[in-house]
């Protein structure tokens, strides 16, 4: 039995992890977390009635108190490279959805990990069509190496680019080497018109609006065509298999993963 804490259990990601975890045979929900809301039952705030466990605000706390194997952390930017290394700290298994952290933060929890011997997932999107969607671009960009991201979240989502862009854009770099693409000089007539510039003259555009969840579109260009991937989540449901796998995985890992994909396809 797989002993989990929520971090970040209010949110609309949270609340769904909680749902996932306290319905998956082989995992017990043991402790949940949030900053906003303390006290209340998860299982009312969830909508299955109380089940006994409270809603606490103080992490090291809980995880001193429940003893967790896993904590599965969908917070914010400003407190997600924290938490996890105060989970690693008790020698606790993080899975992290909270995008936001750079590779400096992601560097250093590579280095706690393998120092304490404790796995760690860090996945930009638990969503098997999008790592889908990310093989998929990469193989493409060895053919069509000209190439746009476009992603589009809901308006309450803090970080842009996503971390599905940015790892989209990571993914195809390193398949396509030194290659730049894109003017010597453009003219923004707006400054950010063209989007922000990942390396190799890649342009990533952020669209932040009501009614979206979480979608991306990987566009080439090749000499009379072009090429659309494009994965949609039409609700917070398509990351949960995904969130139980990682959450399996990590019990046997002693080292730190960046993108469920290297669980998924390895």
């Amino acid at each position: 039995m797989i002993r989990v804490l929520v971090s970040g259990a209010a949110g609309r990601m949270g609340q769904e992890v909680l749902r996932a975890v306290h319905k998956t045979e082989g995992m017990e929900l043991v402790g949940a977390v949030d900053l906003i809301k303390e006290d209340v039952d998860i299982g009312t705030l969830i909508g299955i009635g109380e089940i006994g466990i409270p809603l606490k605000n103080d992490l090291e706390e809980v995880i001193a108190t429940v003893k967790p194997d896993v904590i599965v952390d969908f917070t914010n930017p400003d407190v997600v490279f924290n938490n996890v290394k105060l989970a690693l700290k008790y020698g606790v298994r993080p899975v992290v959805g909270t995008t936001g952290m750079g590779r400096k933060e992601l560097t250093e929890i590579e280095g706690l990990c393998q120092s304490a011997g404790v796995g760690c997932i860090v996945a930009p999107n638990f969503a098997i069509g999008a790592l889908l969607m990310i093989k998929f671009a990469t193989e493409a960009a060895k053919y069509l190496p000209h190439v746009e991201i476009i992603e589009l979240h809901h308006d309450q989502k803090i970080d842009a680019p996503s971390g599905t862009a940015i790892k989209t854009a990571e993914s195809i770099v390193q398949t396509r080497g030194d290659f730049r693409q894109g003017l010597a000089t453009e003219i923004e007539k707006i400054p950010g018109a063209r989007g922000g510039e990942f390396e190799g003259g890649i342009r990533i555009h952020s669209v932040r609006l009501p009614g979206y969840v979480a979608h991306q579109e990987v566009i080439f260009g090749g000499v009379g065509q072009t090429l659309t991937i494009r994965h949609d989540s039409i609700s917070r449901e398509s990351f949960m298999p995904g969130v139980v796998l990682a959450v399996q995985k990590v019990m046997y890992l002693d080292r730190f993963v960046y993108g469920l994909e290297n669980i998924l396809f390895e």
